[in-house]
């Protein structure tokens, strides 16, 4: 705990109770409402983590190693190196997450700090998932040293988590709408379902931009108070939201074998569906889910070329960043404790 809060600090008060009696009774079923809808919700993530595993299980059932092997290395170097620029790309985008959430809770760090952070808190709870403790840890564990407290950090966490949402969301929803007859095809709904969903989900992200255009609008997360960005912020981070969901969907477009047939723009969509699905099942990355979920919306020459896509892109866009944040981590580390160490010679020197 801090004496006093940093810059910024006082957005976020607990909310403490009001001196007026609770009604114990009211307590009691507002503590089982919430109890229910959590139970709800494991169970819903159970239930669509068991389905995608049963339908890979049985792609993979009917796969061929040997053509996977073989798709895999049929992969061009134009391929990958166009993969490899699109998820430097969307983890460039990702730093301007941090960015403007510490612009708005008035912190101000050198870029390679905020880059460092955001890159590894990233990287490290895309590839474990349960983002708000593992991203927020990373975050804290190098933010803390430039002097940002832990409200903050919990602050610039979900900030950044609502970036993503942001540019996941108009993804989706432009896709849905303009593009419902070719995502009907993927998806297999109707087209009128695709253009109604679409335009659900497109009323939600515009109607949050409105809601927080006015500025000091605040949301109440586990007994916090947090006042949420205005109107130049959130498009800014509406903005990076996009290219950062696009540059991902571009990753795995990149890698997919030749004849598919899809356009971007419906297979950005069909990718951003994919994604929320793996999140929702709380699966680490939405392995699994995810992979099921193309496999069966995208259409491919061979079920192995497609696999060999996926395997290549979950290489590219998480294990490949994954390994280089925790080397970044241990350098920094390293870093840290050599200056340390200098200071203490250079001390002992000048005594």
């Amino acid at each position: 705990m801090h004496d006093r809060a940093g810059p910024g600090e006082n957005r976020s008060e607990p909310l403490l109770p009001a001196a007026r009696e609770i009604d114990p009774a009211a307590l009691e079923r507002a503590t089982r409402r919430r109890r229910l809808a959590r139970l709800a919700g494991l169970a819903a993530s159970v239930i669509l983590f068991a389905v995608a595993l049963f339908v890979l299980g049985r792609t993979l059932t009917t796969i061929s190693f040997a053509d996977l092997s073989a798709a895999i290395r049929a992969t061009s170097a134009e391929q990958v190196a166009a993969a490899i620029a699109c998820v430097i790309g969307s983890y460039l985008a990702l730093t301007g997450y941090d960015a403007l959430a510490l612009r708005h809770v008035g912190q101000r760090l050198r870029y390679r700090i905020t880059a460092l952070g955001s890159f590894t808190s990233f990287a490290i709870s895309f590839m474990l998932g349960f983002p708000l403790v593992t991203g927020g840890t990373v975050r804290y564990w190098i933010y803390s040293r430039h002097g940002v407290g832990p409200g903050n950090v919990a602050r610039i966490t979900v900030i950044a988590g609502v970036s993503f949402w942001l540019g996941m969301g108009l993804v989706l929803g432009v896709g849905l709408l303009f593009q419902p007859g070719d995502i009907a095809e993927l998806n297999q709904f109707k087209v009128w379902l695709n253009a109604l969903i679409g335009a659900g989900v497109l009323a939600a992200v515009l109607g949050y931009m409105a809601w927080t255009a006015p500025g000091h609008r605040r949301l109440t997360l586990q007994g916090f108070r947090l006042e949420m960005p205005g109107l130049a912020v959130t498009s800014g981070q509406t903005v990076l939201g996009v290219i950062d969901v696009c540059m991902g969907a571009a990753v795995l477009y990149a890698l997919l074998p030749a004849g598919h047939g899809v356009d971007f723009l419906s297979f950005a969509a069909v990718y951003s569906f994919a994604c929320i699905l793996g999140i929702a099942s709380h699966a680490p990355g939405g392995i699994g889910v995810f992979e099921a979920t193309m496999l069966k919306a995208i259409p491919s020459p061979s079920q192995e070329a497609l696999l060999a896509s996926l395997l290549l892109y979950r290489i590219f866009y998480y294990v490949a960043p994954f390994v280089l944040a925790l080397a970044l981590l241990g350098a920094a580390e390293a870093l840290r404790r050599w200056r340390y160490l200098r200071e203490i010679v250079e001390r002992g020197e000048e005594g």
